[in-house]
């Protein structure tokens, strides 16, 4: 479901990005495949410099699909950006790689919380982000001060999951299928 970035996966990745419905949500923009090569290099880099985590999106098949990113890294804690190609839509990736890459995020790399940033008009995005039982939406609490001191806030719905909430949500699901 999840790999590490590669370059080999840029080609079709650029061209599931490249798609009117995809391009206006994605963080790094890249108007040509050569761009977005150079991006896919630089978030490599970032990574191996332990800046942000980065994963390929793939689907049943093991083809890229999408990508999964957590951004400025800061006291374990992060903003996670997430694309996946519009013929991918609407068939539950979204979700499944949320919980794949939250699950290496929180238990292998140890963060302890994962803000959403979504652009109010991105509906499709904020549904989904609304969907997961563990994601909580951001109120104006001072506590949350990291998410705040993005610039154009007021442009986006901020949501956050806690390594806490989302452990007592794995393990329910856990006891459930234990008693079915």
């Amino acid at each position: 479901m999840l790999k590490k970035r590669e370059l080999s996966d840029c080609r079709v990745l650029f061209d599931l990005m490249s798609d009117p419905a995809v391009f206006p949500f994605v963080r790094h923009k890249a108007s040509s495949f050569g761009e977005f090569l150079f991006i896919t290099k630089q978030i490599i880099e970032q990574e191996e410099q332990g800046n942000l985590i980065s994963r390929t999106i793939l689907d049943e098949c093991g083809h890229p699909i999408g990508t999964i990113t957590l951004y400025d890294i800061e006291n374990r804690a992060g903003f996670i950006g997430t694309w996946i190609g519009k013929m991918y839509f609407g068939k539950g990736y979204n979700q499944a790689a949320k919980e794949a890459f939250l699950s290496e995020l929180f238990y292998e790399h140890q963060m302890e919380t994962v803000y959403m940033r979504i652009r109010k008009e991105n509906v499709r995005s904020r549904t989904a982000a609304e969907k997961l039982p563990y994601c909580q939406r951001l109120n104006e609490n001072p506590k949350h001060s990291f998410v705040h001191n993005h610039a154009n806030a007021d442009m986006y719905e901020f949501y956050y999951i806690q390594k806490v909430r989302y452990t007592m949500h794995i393990e329910a699901q856990a006891a459930m299928s234990e008693v079915i």
